[in-house]
């Protein structure tokens, strides 16, 4: 038994952002490559998902915008625990070499 065609859908082919595949591999890289780029992730993903919702149509691609704009998230904390760590640790050995400087 075969389904009637119903004909086109009345709303149309699906949306998607133009922007969404950049958001995703944005945010993906700042996990894998180079964590400076996830705030880049972050603000785009922000304002796609901003003009998404406002738009008031569906997007196919929203998953994939806020997958993306996840991973620039967690790639800008994992920079700034990095960079923070590097401050910790100039600190401390910063430290020390001035004592063993004054000791001396």
């Amino acid at each position: 038994m075969s389904y009637p065609n119903y004909g086109p859908s009345p709303y149309g082919p699906p949306l998607t952002h133009p922007n969404g595949t950049t958001i995703l591999i944005l945010g993906i890289l700042s996990l894998v490559v180079c964590s400076l780029i996830g705030p880049f992730a972050w603000v785009m993903g922000n304002r796609a998902l901003r003009e998404i919702d406002g738009s008031g149509y569906v997007y196919e691609n929203r998953g994939a915008v806020q997958a993306g704009r996840v991973c620039g998230i967690i790639g800008t904390c994992l920079a700034l625990a990095v960079i923070g760590l590097y401050a910790l640790f100039a600190l401390i050995f910063g430290g020390f070499a001035i004592l063993d400087g004054i000791s001396r």
